[in-house]
Order: structure tokens, then C-alpha cells, then sequence
């Protein structure tokens, strides 16, 4: 069963380990925890729903618990509260297009919002009601979940909308094929939550962005149907495809979505290295990127989270003895850890694989192999537990993300960390580390990731992110980041967009709406803030 007031499958835990422990008592202090609310408690606030009865929605009040929250930091304190503030009137599950199409044009006659909803793993407010006089529809793809078609000849399939990562790439491994697109959210999220929020894989070397991968689709608007066929390559004008990605659920409900595919790969790898120091892991990791060595991922952590999830792994005894190895090969308190994905033909990775050692020895790198990074491998989409982890003994972790050109990527890490420290309030400590994991010619992605003790209340554990969320925001913009790399702008990241876009380009994107949904019915307050709106941040 899924959690209604966190993360995955109430299952799968991973509870955070001794060693753990006492590294965060040691930089952060002794904490307590808060009390959680029960289920119970919270389905006996749902009020009555404000919807007219329809055959495709449900209206119980524990189903609208369940859709009415993502998994931001302000959601989990939400949940974990019982303080929602607003729940959606209903939830509708359509199967296929035409219901989705039957759903947008009785809100419309009715006079409804309406809140496409994936696999309710946004980090950036997409998800939530707002208060207003409307009634609330959230509108849920989960049962649009499978492959409708596979064009072997040009490698383009056609999912339906709310198939999520592991539905998806088992469906293709059984053709023999993969999308190879896995962002740390793979688990839950969704294909078409993936075109909305421009979503980025941990292997977006080899496979691409969602963007590279985004072949056409089908999208219900107000205003009709959207088609976009699957076209190579086209220079008839502004693509539509552009106008989908990204839109957040401000222009319709993504419905199909047609994506290009590879076969599955012959031979994959992961390899960890480490840097002596963050200076010499950036400018290795920069000449690997600008060579257009084949690697499928490449991330490098600075020295506190290579610190930090060493520690967090347990197994003391085996890390005490590669500090002492690496210590001895000159990698020592300020090393950074450095992980590299070889993915693709047998031969072409082996050559690959031998150029990227060749690379790293000479900038007085070490190799330790295959066996740390089986283990991210194994790893790599338990970071969202890590939160349940850290709740049950006081601590609170959340992130945010950014991406600049290179002469900024220092800078802008730096700034980013101090503006969480300096903005934590009343003196307190925060742990934070960061790491870069899409990285390209240009420039890299920044991931930056902080922990603190919960305050005393609620209240004050949200105002507190407030204020790291604000200054870290203001960092990014003033070093010439985006707001966003991979988590979408939602409604959290909504008072940064000026910034990236221009008052120009903002004036061109709220047309866009209005043309779209000039009754303001699909999301509002999401992506672009309505006049009506002032930033809750």
C-alpha cells in the first residue's frame, strides 16, 4: 500500500543507521521529533464535496486525502500534520483519452478546476488546491498505464500518460527495448508527468533529457484535441512539442505520449573514482563531459557528501579502510567522490571505460571499481526514504536544484550552501552538501542537499524552510541559474521564473495560457502566478 503521507510503499523501509545517527548528532545536535497525525484524524476534516455526481468520479473523503498533496517539503509537514488546508472535491481515474476529453468539457460546463495529477511526486507545489470558490478536480492518469504501440521500424512507442517508470521500462525490456530515462523520483513518477516538468534521467548522457526523447503525443485542451505527430526533425515553424514540455498542466491534460526508444544495451557499468579535491573533481569531470566520452551518467560529490554518504552507509569497518587507502594515494579529508555510468556496445564501453581511467589516474584520481558503484546502482532511487529515515528522530531534509555554465558552477555552489546556513535562524546548524549530476558541454547541474533539526512546531519547521527556500532561490538567480534543472517550477519555484524568462518572455507565456484557458480552469497558480495570486514564499 501506498503511503498517504509520504513517500513510496509503506513496505519498503529504510531506517537510518546508528553510525548515521551519530554523525547528524554530531553536527547537528539531539533532536525531537513531532507527532504525526493519524489517517482517521485527518479523512474526519475532508469537508463535504462542493462536485456535481458524475459516473468517473469518486468523492469519498480518503481518496481525496490521498490526491491532495506532492512530496515537498511543505507537503510532507502538511501530511505529517494533518493540516492539508485544502483537499480536491473528487478524483477521477479515466482510462483512455476520449473520458479524459468527456472530463475537461463537463468541468468546463460546470465551471470546475481542474489538477492533472501523475504519480504525486512533485517537489515543487504542482499538485496542490488552492482556496477559492470553484470546486476541485483532480484528475489521476494512473490507470492510463500501458504501451498502446511500438514502431519497431522507427523505435517510437506510444504510452499512455500515467504509466510510471517501472510499468514502462518493463513493458519495453519485454520487446527488448529501454527509454533509459530514471530520475530519482523513477519509482512513482510518470511519463507524461515527466513532458510536464521537462524531467531530466540519471543517465541522460547516453539517452537524453526528456525533451531528446519526447517524440509527440496527445494532449486534451479547452479549446480541442492537440495532436502532435512523431516527426524526425522539422523546420516548419516553432514546435508544438516545446509548447507541451513544461507546461505543467496550464494548457491541457497530456493523455498519450509517443517517446523514442534504443535497444537494450549490451553492456552497462558503474564505476566510482575519487578526487583529491573539489577543484580537481570539477575540471576532471569537465574535461570528461567536453570530450564526448560515451558515458551514459557522470556525477561528483563535494567533500561533505562524500563525508556524508560514506558515514550514512554503515559498513564502518569497510570505510574506515578505504579512508586509510585513499588517505595513502593522496585523497584525503577534502576527496570527492566521482560516479560514471558506461553504458552501450561491449567493445565501444571497454574503450570507453579504459579512456575514462586513463583520465582520472592522470589528474591524480583513484579508480576503486565496480563494487561502490553496484552499490549507487543498487541505491539510487532510496534517496526519497531517506526523509521517513530522519523524521523519526527529529531531522528534517529537503533539496533544490539548479544549473549554470561553468564559470559559475563553483560560485554558485558556494553561494547556494551559505545561503542555507546563513537562513536557518536562531543559530541553528545546518548539515549540507551538494553534488553536481547532469553535466554538460555548457555547464552542470547543481544538487544541493540540507538537514536540520525540526523546530519546536510545525509552524516553525515550515517557516524555517521558507527562509533557507527564499535565500537559496535568490542565490541561484543571482549566480544566473534556473530555477529549476529537473524539479519543474510548480508553485514554489513560480517567483523565480521572471529571472530566466524576462519580462518579455513572461508576457509570451501568460498569452499562451489565456489562449489555451481563458477561464483559468487547468491549474491555476501553477508555473505562472494569476493576478489574482501572491507568492507564498
Amino acid at each position: 500500500m501506498r503511503r498517504w503521507n509520504g513517500w513510496g510503499d509503506s513496505s519498503n523501509e529504510y531506517p537510518l543507521k546508528s553510525s548515521g545517527l551519530r554523525f547528524l548528532q554530531s553536527r547537528l545536535g539531539g533532536a525531537t521529533p513531532l507527532q504525526d497525525a493519524e489517517l482517521a484524524t485527518v479523512i474526519a476534516t475532508v469537508p463535504d464535496t462542493r462536485l456535481p455526481a458524475h459516473p468517473l468520479i469518486q468523492t469519498d473523503p480518503e481518496i481525496r486525502v490521498r490526491h491532495a498533496r506532492g512530496q515537498s517539503l511543505p507537503d510532507w509537514l502538511a501530511m505529517r500534520s494533518g493540516d492539508f488546508g485544502h483537499f480536491p472535491d473528487g478524483v477521477a481515474e479515466p482510462e483512455n483519452s476520449e473520458q479524459v476529453r468527456e472530463l475537461l468539457d463537463w468541468a468546463a460546463e460546470q465551471n470546475i478546476i481542474l489538477i492533472p495529477y501523475g504519480g504525486g511526486t512533485s517537489v515543487a507545489g504542482h499538485i496542490n488546491p488552492q482556496p477559492g470558490d470553484k470546486p476541485v478536480l483532480t484528475l489521476s492518469l494512473a490507470r492510463m498505464n500501458t504501451l498502446l504501440d511500438l514502431d519497431r521500424e522507427s523505435q517510437i512507442a506510444t504510452f499512455g500518460a500515467g504509466t510510471p517508470g517501472p510499468l514502462l521500462e518493463q513493458q519495453l525490456k519485454e520487446k527488448g527495448y529501454t527509454l533509459g530515462h530514471f530520475p530519482q523520483s523513477w519509482e512513482l513518477s510518470t511519463v507524461g508527468g515527466w513532458v510536464a516538468s521537462r524531467s531530466s534521467g540519471q543517465q541522460s548522457m547516453r539517452y537524453g533529457r526528456i525533451e531528446q526523447m519526447f517524440a509527440g503525443g496527445r494532449m486534451e485542451t479547452p479549446r480541442g484535441t492537440l495532436n502532435i505527430p512523431a516527426i524526425p526533425a522539422s523546420s516548419a515553424g516553432p514546435d508544438i512539442r516545446e509548447i507541451v514540455l513544461g507546461s505543467e498542466g496550464r494548457l491541457g491534460i497530456i493523455t498519450e505520449v509517443k517517446v523514442r526508444v534504443t535497444p537494450l544495451p549490451e553492456l552497462e557499468t558503474f564505476q566510482v573514482a575519487f578526487a583529491p579535491n573539489w577543484d580537481v573533481a570539477v575540471e576532471l569531470v569537465r574535461s570528461l563531459t567536453q570530450s564526448r566520452l560515451p558515458l551514459s551518467m557522470l556525477r561528483v560529490s563535494n567533500a561533505e557528501e562524500t563525508r556524508t554518504h560514506l558515514t550514512l552507509a554503515g559498513h564502518e569497518k569497510l570505510v574506515s579502510l578505504l579512508h586509510r587507502y585513499l588517505s595513502v594515494r593522496g585523497c584525503g579529508e577534502r576527496k570527492c567522490m566521482i560516479t560514471f555510468g558506461v553504458t552501450g556496445e561491449k567493445n565501444q564501453s571497454k574503450q570507453t571505460l579504459a579512456a575514462c581511467k586513463r583520465r582520472i589516474r592522470a589528474a591524480g584520481g583513484v579508480m576503486v571499481g565496480e563494487l561502490l558503484g553496484r552499490k549507487w546502482e543498487e541505491s539510487r532511487f532510496r534517496s526519497p526514504y531517506l526523509r521517513h529515515g530522519l523524521w523519526e528522530h527529529g531531522y528534517v531534509v529537503d533539496t533544490f536544484e539548479t544549473a549554470v555554465n561553468w564559470n559559475q558552477v563553483t560560485p554558485a555552489m558556494t553561494a547556494m550552501e551559505q545561503a542555507v546556513r546563513d537562513n536557518a535562524g536562531n543559530g541553528e546548524a545546518v548539515h549540507v552538501f551538494t553534488h553536481l549530476s547532469h553535466l554538460y558541454p555548457q555547464g552542470s547541474s547543481i544538487y544541493t542537499t540540507y538537514v536540520f533539526r525540526c523546530s519546536d512546531s510545525y509552524e516553525k519547521t515550515l517557516q524555517r524552510w521558507q527562509a533557507i527556500k527564499n535565500a537559496a532561490g535568490d542565490a541561484i538567480v543571482a549566480h544566473g541559474g534556473t530555477i529549476s534543472h529537473q524539479h519543474g517550477v510548480g508553485r514554489d519555484h513560480a517567483p523565480w521564473l521572471k529571472h530566466e524568462k524576462g519580462q518579455q518572455g513572461m508576457a509570451i507565456l501568460e498569452e499562451l495560457i489565456h489562449a489555451m484557458d481563458p477561464r483559468k480552469q487547468l491549474n491555476p497558480g501553477c508555473l505562472i502566478q494569476d493576478d489574482s495570486e501572491t507568492a507564498t514564499l
